[in-house]
């Protein structure tokens, strides 16, 4: 029978008050029958415009039927069939601007709940049959990927499918990019995401780590090793600051290098002796998903009062509506339409204040957003001990300047064609390094597309 509930199945989760202490995953998934009941939800429609919505191309209508058959490998395996990382985006993709905001129920209603049926499916695989994929025959040609993010994963993955030998040559010493060093463990767990690389190697990616591509080797060098084409999904992990007095204090991070701290160098488990200040009163600058997981990082390290500095209001805040909430439930403290000034230090050189001033929203701006404007002699001053800068990433500019003949916008992105072809030959690129900051799925989506087109070229050509 057809469940004709106007809301999603919820999904049961840590309570705030407890979560808020550990790093253990927030959301704890779908049981069969809650999967099941919010899969009849769907109306199956015929010409779907949840599938439009995904930067993937999932067929989405299809594998929700099989989950409401109890069909869950089958599931599993329509997912795969597009989506080489389905545990990672059932996490971390904002589903609600993308496939859910298309879907029908949402016009008299909500949505239903695609990104947690994807990660359902996802699970149920893993825990129960976790098969490793069996590698396609080989056609012999070389691919180089530069950079395990979301975007290099995703070429990985598609070309692999495809025969082809592919290599990723990821700077850090784990693989998995962003993934691993800017998402905090109780959005996204690190086995999950360890689980993923596994699969790619079972279908034959090679990976290589501590390859600073335009260091250790260049492209012109991955070239010459007999690597057909290259892919750089090598993201935006060049921090930005506001250039305000006293952002050299110590105590003042950017969020990269909090969160790696915390995530890749594992400050979030205690028999790790990770160099990190465990603050008491902290101001995460910012409101994006990144400020929202910076913050709630925070709090699990204990610090025990935690703001999020933003400059506009809580309707121009560009997190997830549900990290948001998460951040509040947990006892985030947002203090909107505040903008700092400067930050205050102790004679050690520590920061111990902040100082801000209260903005009003005017005309909008280039981005569409209301511009904030200070109020005159309305400061207010922070008393905090830890500052984090969560404004957004840029590229890194290391490997277009080893790279002759790659161009960048003014931002510092790559460059690229509507064949996803940078302005080198035989080069491509997605994800971040060409967006900037962006989403998960939209890097997937952007690594999935490069990889059809470089199978498209060396089909041509050979």
């Amino acid at each position: 029978m057809p469940n004709l509930s106007k809301t999603k199945v919820p999904m049961p989760a840590q309570a705030p008050e407890v979560r808020a202490r550990n790093f253990r995953e927030v959301a704890l998934g779908y049981t069969p029958e809650m999967a099941a009941e919010e899969a009849r939800r769907c109306l199956n429609c015929k010409h779907p415009a949840c599938v439009e919505g995904c930067p993937v191309n999932i067929r989405i209508p299809d594998f929700i039927r099989e989950i409401a058959a109890g069909n869950y490998k089958e599931a599993y395996e329509i997912i795969f069939g597009a989506n080489a990382l389905p545990a990672l985006s059932g996490r971390v993709c904002p589903q609600e601007s993308q496939c859910e905001c298309r879907c029908v129920r949402g016009k008299n209603g909500e949505s239903v709940a695609i990104g947690r049926l994807e990660r359902f499916a996802a699970d149920w695989f893993r825990e129960n049959v976790n098969e490793a994929p069996v590698p396609a025959e080989s056609n012999g040609v070389k691919i180089a990927v530069v950079g395990s993010g979301p975007a290099g994963l995703s070429c990985a993955g598609d070309l692999a499918r495809r025969g082809y030998a592919v290599t990723v040559f990821e700077a850090l010493h784990t693989p998995g990019g962003v993934l691993v060093y800017g998402i905090p463990e109780f959005r996204l767990p690190k086995a999950i995401v360890a689980g993923e690389v596994e699969k790619l190697k079972a279908m034959g990616v090679e990976f290589m780590t501590n390859m600073v591509i335009g260091r250790v080797l260049t492209v012109d060098e991955l070239f010459e090793m007999g690597y057909r084409a290259v892919f750089i999904g090598s993201g935006a992990g060049l921090p930005m600051f506001m250039h305000i007095p006293g952002e050299a204090l110590q105590g003042v991070y950017s969020a990269n290098e909090y969160l790696t701290r915390i995530n890749l160098m594992k400050a979030y488990e205690e028999s790790y002796d990770t160099p990190i200040i465990r603050s008491n009163r902290v101001a995460v600058v910012g409101g994006g998903n990144v400020a929202m997981d910076a913050a709630r990082c925070a709090l699990r390290l204990g610090a025990e009062k935690v703001y999020i500095v933003y400059r506009r209001s809580e309707a121009e805040l560009p997190a997830r509506a549900e990290e948001v909430e998460h951040a509040k439930e947990e006892g985030v403290e947002f203090l909107l339409l505040h903008n700092p000034v400067r930050i205050l230090g102790d004679a050690a050189g520590r920061a111990e204040k902040m100082e801000c001033i209260r903005m009003e929203l005017g005309e909008p701006d280039a981005s569409g957003r209301r511009r904030p404007i200070p109020i005159p002699g309305s400061e207010v001053t922070l008393e905090v001990d830890t500052v984090i800068m969560a404004l957004g990433t840029s590229p890194n500019p290391l490997l277009c300047s080893a790279t002759p003949g790659l161009e960048t916008n003014k931002k510092g992105c790559l460059i690229v064609n509507e064949n996803a072809m940078t302005t080198r030959d035989g080069v491509y690129a997605g994800g971040d390094a060409v967006t900037g900051a962006a989403t998960v799925i939209l890097a997937m989506g952007a690594g999935k597309k490069a990889a059809a087109e470089i199978h498209k070229r060396i089909s041509a050509e050979d």
